[in-house]
């Protein structure tokens, strides 16, 4: 699958590793839902660090279709509230 991570760009990540994403993906969203702005920067580093350790960057003129977009990791508890469906940012 092709992850976008907002200003950093995209990676194939194998599809064996969705459970260990949402995992942390739920940690990050507990905390946003909790409005704790300390447990979401260090839960949504540890995601985006695990994505990126994982996957494999994509060439930047490869025009595939991300199958799930990440923000990046300057974004703000606002900015990733807005994101959040009701499965986190990683259905599943």
């Amino acid at each position: 699958m092709i992850v976008r991570i907002l200003g950093e760009g995209q990676l194939d990540l194998g599809e064996e590793h969705l459970d260990e994403l949402n995992e942390l993906d739920a940690e990050l969203s507990a905390a946003v839902t909790a409005g704790d702005a300390t447990r979401f920067e260090r839960d949504l580093t540890r995601l985006l660090d695990r994505v990126q350790a994982l996957g494999r960057p994509m060439p930047d003129n490869d025009l595939n279709v991300s199958d799930l977009i990440l923000p990046g990791p300057d974004s703000s508890l606002a900015e990733v509230t807005a994101l959040l469906g009701e499965d986190g940012l990683i259905p599943g």
